[in-house]
C-alpha cells in the first residue's frame, strides 16, 4: 500500500517507482477559510458514484452537486475511466517552447491524478494536501486499478481505470472509449501513470469494462449515480473526416466522444446492476459537457468563482509544490476556467418536470419517480393527512429524468417518461417517448397502470432519437391528450391522442420567423382556464410561445414574447380568466423571475424574487389566489414560497434533493411540495399561508421531521 499526502507518495514496504513526499513550507499551501476541515460522519442512507471520462470532468460538469456530495457525509466515489494522458506535454499547448517539449504520458496521467486528489480533498476537508492512502484494488479477476482513499474522510474514494483515451475530441479513432462501445476494436488497453502501485498494463473487452462498472455498483451500493451526458446536441456543420471505417461513422456533436462513451458505459452498467439483485434503489443524473459553453450561464457569480477556486487547485494554477515530480495538477487546465464557459454553469440533461404529484379520485396524493430505471410510486395513506405509503414499482425499464404524470378529465393517471434502448446485435441504440395508462388500483390502494406504450420519437433515425428532449403533455377540454417534446432539429414536436389514443403521427410546430427555430431542452405547457394550450421553450436570446385559439384549435406561434434569456427550463401555470404565469431563472444571477401573459396577449415581467443562487427549474403553481415557487438555492437545498397574487419571500430552511419539486393540492386545499431526497425518501412540505412562514417542516414518508435540516 501506498500513502500519498497532497500529489506526492510515500512509499510503504514493497512498493516500487515512487519517492518521499516533500511538504511544503508553512507558507506554501493552501487553505480554505470558509471550507473548513471537518471529521467525516456516516451517512449511510445514501451514497453517490460518479462516473467520469477524464480527471476534470465531475470538476468542470458535476460542481457545485459534486462538492454537496462530498461533504455530506456519504460515500462519495470518482470512477475516472480514461487517463487523459493527451500527448503528455503538461503545459498550455499555446506557451512558449510547447512543441519541444517531451511526451511524458505517464507523467501527465499523474499529475492529473494529483490535480484531482487535491481538488477533492479541499472540498472534503478545506485542506488541499490532506493525505490519502493509495493502494491497488480489483475489481474484475485479473485487472487491477488504483484506489485512493482520502484518510480524514475515508467515505470519499478516487478509482482510476487508466484505459487510454481518444486523445482528439471528435475524430474517429478505434483505440478509444468509444471505439471499444462501437466495436471498431476487440480491446482497449491501459496506461499506467508515474509511480502507480498498478504495475503492468491490461486490455479490456467491452464486457469487461461493463462489469468493472457494474462491480463499482455492488460494492457501494449507491441511492445516486451521476454520468456524462449520454446524448449530447450535435454539430450545426457536420466535420469530415477521411477513411472513417462505417463502424465509427456517426454524428459529431458539441462534447468530447470520451465523455459520451463514458455514459454509454454507465448506462450498460446500470442495466446489468439492476437486473440483478441489490440493496437499494438508484436515481441518475447526467450531466451536459462542453455543450454548456453555447449556452446562457446558469450558475451565479459567487458559485462560479467557488468552482473556479477548485478548478484552479486542478490546474496547479499557483504552481506551489505537492512534493511529486511528475506534477501537482493539469496546466493545461492551469488558471483559465475563470475564463472558460464550462466554469459557469451546471446542466442535468433531463430537465426534470414539476408535474409528477396528482391527486387521485378519492382525494389522495400519488407521487411518481424513476428509480432502477423503473417508475415508482407513492400514495398518501388518507386524502389530506400528509402520511405517505412506501414506494411500488409502476413497470417501465431503463427510463430516464422524472415521470410525468397527467390527470384525465375521469381523474385517472396517465404517465409519460423517455426510455433508452441499449445496442444489440438486433436493435439500434436509440431512444424512445413511453406511457402508460391507468388501469385500476392495487390492493394497497395504489393506482396501478397497463403496459409502457412506445410513442416512438419525432425522428425514426436512431442516432437523432438519442437527442430527443423529455416530453411534457396536457389534455383539452375534449379528452385529447397533446406530446410535446423538443425534436433534433431544436424545434417542438407534437403529437396527439383523442382520449390518449389513436396518436397522431409526429408534426412540428410552425415558427414564424424565417430563421429555424433552435430551442434548448425543458419546455412546459398548459391548458388555460379558455381552454386554450399554451407551449414555451427558450433558446439562447428570448423565450418562443405557441399557443391555440381555443378548444380544438391548431397551435400556432403566437408572436414574440420580447423576454429576455433563460437559462433553459421553464414553468407555466394557468391564472384565472384565461392568461399564464412563467417561472424562469436569469443567467448570471440564477434570479428566479416570473412573466405574466394576460388573457388577451402580451407579456411581461411582473416579479423578481431575492437571489437564492441555485440553478435548474423552478417549480410554480397557482393554489387559488397563492403563488407558490419552489428553487434550487445554492446550498442544494429546496427553498419555498408562497405569496398572495404575487410571488411572497423565501422562506428559510431547506431539504437536500434531487430533482424538480412537485407541487399539488391537496384535499384540504392546501398546496403540497415534495421533493425526492438523495436516499430515494420523498419528503414534503404543506402550506399553512403565506409570507416568511408559509410552509410546515419537512417531512420525510417515514414521518421523521427534518427540521434539523434547515438553513438560513
Amino acid at each position: 500500500m501506498l500513502q500519498a499526502a497532497g500529489g506526492g507518495l510515500v512509499v510503504g514496504t514493497g512498493a516500487v517507482g515512487a519517492w518521499q513526499w516533500l511538504a511544503p513550507d508553512a507558507q506554501g499551501g493552501r487553505s480554505s477559510k470558509e471550507f473548513s476541515a471537518r471529521p467525516a460522519k456516516a451517512a449511510l442512507s445514501e451514497s453517490f458514484v460518479h462516473i467520469m471520462a477524464h480527471a476534470d470532468d465531475s470538476l468542470y460538469f458535476m460542481n457545485p452537486e459534486l462538492e454537496q456530495a462530498i461533504r455530506s457525509g456519504a460515500p462519495a466515489v470518482t470512477v475516472c475511466m480514461t487517463g487523459g494522458e493527451s500527448d503528455g506535454r503538461n503545459a498550455l499547448s499555446r506557451s512558449p517552447g510547447y512543441a519541444q517539449l517531451p511526451e511524458k504520458r505517464a507523467e501527465f496521467v499523474r499529475a492529473r491524478i494529483n490535480g484531482l486528489r487535491e481538488a477533492t480533498a479541499h472540498m472534503a476537508t478545506g485542506d488541499w494536501l490532506s493525505p490519502w492512502t493509495v493502494e491497488k484494488t480489483t475489481l474484475l479477476p485479473g485487472f487491477e486499478v488504483e484506489l485512493q482513499t482520502l484518510k480524514a474522510a475515508p467515505q470519499v474514494q478516487l478509482i482510476f481505470m487508466e484505459l487510454v483515451e481518444a486523445r482528439v475530441m471528435r475524430a474517429p479513432r478505434k483505440d478509444s472509449l468509444r471505439g471499444l462501445w462501437l466495436g471498431a476494436t476487440p480491446g482497449l488497453t491501459t496506461l499506467v501513470p508515474a509511480a502507480s502501485p498498478v504495475e503492468r498494463t491490461f486490455q479490456y473487452s467491452r464486457q469487461q469494462v461493463v462489469d468493472s462498472l457494474t462491480a463499482v455498483l455492488e460494492r457501494y451500493q449507491p441511492t445516486v449515480v451521476r454520468t456524462l451526458d449520454p446524448n449530447p446536441t450535435h454539430l450545426p456543420k457536420q466535420p469530415h473526416y477521411a477513411d472513417t471505417p462505417p463502424v465509427l461513422q456517426g454524428i459529431s456533436t458539441h462534447d468530447h466522444q470520451d465523455h459520451t462513451a463514458s455514459a454509454h458505459f454507465a448506462q450498460a452498467a446500470l442495466a446489468q446492476y439492476w437486473g440483478r439483485k441489490h440493496a437499494r434503489p438508484t436515481a441518475v443524473d447526467s450531466y451536459v459537457g462542453y455543450e454548456v459553453a453555447t449556452l446562457p450561464n446558469s450558475l451565479d457569480a459567487a458559485t462560479t468563482a467557488h468552482k473556479v477556486e477548485i478548478l484552479d487547485i486542478y490546474g496547479w494554477a499557483d504552481g506551489r509544490d505537492c512534493g511529486d515530480p511528475a506534477g501537482c495538477g493539469d496546466r493545461k487546465v492551469g488558471n483559465r476556467s475563470k475564463d472558460t464557459r464550462w466554469s459557469d454553469n451546471l446542466r442535468h440533461r433531463a430537465t426534470g418536470t414539476q408535474r409528477w404529484v396528482q391527486p387521485l379520485t378519492d382525494g389522495r396524493l400519488a407521487a411518481f419517480a424513476i428509480l432502477d430505471g423503473q417508475a415508482q410510486c407513492w400514495t398518501e395513506t388518507r386524502a389530506g393527512n400528509g402520511i405517505w405509503s412506501k414506494a411500488v414499482p409502476a413497470g417501465g425499464s431503463m427510463l430516464e429524468g422524472q415521470i410525468q404524470a397527467l390527470r384525465r378529465a375521469d381523474g385517472t393517471l396517465r404517465l409519460f417518461s423517455v426510455r433508452t434502448v441499449l445496442p444489440t446485435p438486433d436493435s439500434a441504440h436509440r431512444r424512445e417517448i413511453v406511457t402508460a395508462a391507468q388501469t385500476g388500483a392495487t390492493p394497497g390502494g395504489a393506482p396501478s397502470f397497463g403496459s409502457w406504450e412506445s410513442l416512438g420519437a419525432p425522428e425514426d433515425e436512431p442516432g437523432r432519437s438519442m437527442e430527443m428532449g423529455y416530453p411534457v403533455a396536457v389534455e383539452e377540454q375534449d379528452g385529447t391528450v397533446h406530446v410535446f417534446v423538443k425534436n433534433w432539429a431544436g424545434g417542438v414536436s407534437v403529437r396527439s391522442g383523442a382520449g390518449g389514443r389513436d396518436w397522431t403521427e409526429w408534426e412540428e410546430l410552425a415558427t414564424d420567423t424565417d430563421r429555424p427555430v433552435r430551442v434548448e431542452d425543458g419546455l412546459d405547457a398548459v391548458v388555460d382556464a379558455k381552454g386554450r394550450v399554451h407551449v414555451v421553450a427558450a433558446d439562447t436570446k428570448t423565450v418562443h410561445h405557441w399557443m391555440s385559439a381555443g378548444p380544438g384549435a391548431p397551435l400556432e406561434p403566437a408572436g414574440p414574447t420580447r423576454l429576455p434569456a433563460a437559462t433553459g427550463p421553464l414553468t407555466l401555470a394557468p391564472l384565472s380568466g384565461g392568461g399564464v404565469r412563467l417561472a424562469v431563472r436569469q443567467p448570471t444571477t440564477a434570479r428566479v423571475v416570473i412573466a405574466d401573459r394576460q388573457a388577451e396577449g402580451g407579456w411581461r415581467v411582473t416579479a423578481q424574487g431575492r437571489s437564492i443562487a441555485g440553478y435548474g427549474r423552478v417549480a410554480l403553481a397557482q393554489v387559488g389566489g397563492t403563488t407558490v415557487l419552489a428553487a434550487r438555492d445554492g446550498k442544494g437545498m429546496m427553498r419555498l414560497s408562497a405569496g398572495a397574487g404575487r410571488p411572497g419571500p423565501w422562506q428559510d430552511g431547506g431539504v437536500p434533493h434531487r430533482g424538480t419539486a412537485g407541487i399539488a393540492q391537496d384535499a384540504k386545499g392546501r398546496p403540497v411540495v415534495v421533493v425526492l431526497g438523495m436516499d430515494g425518501r420523498l419528503s414534503s412540505a404543506r402550506g399553512r399561508g403565506t409570507g416568511a412562514s408559509a410552509f410546515t417542516d419537512w417531512v420525510a414518508h417515514d414521518g421523521s421531521v427534518l427540521s434539523d435540516l434547515q438553513t438560513s
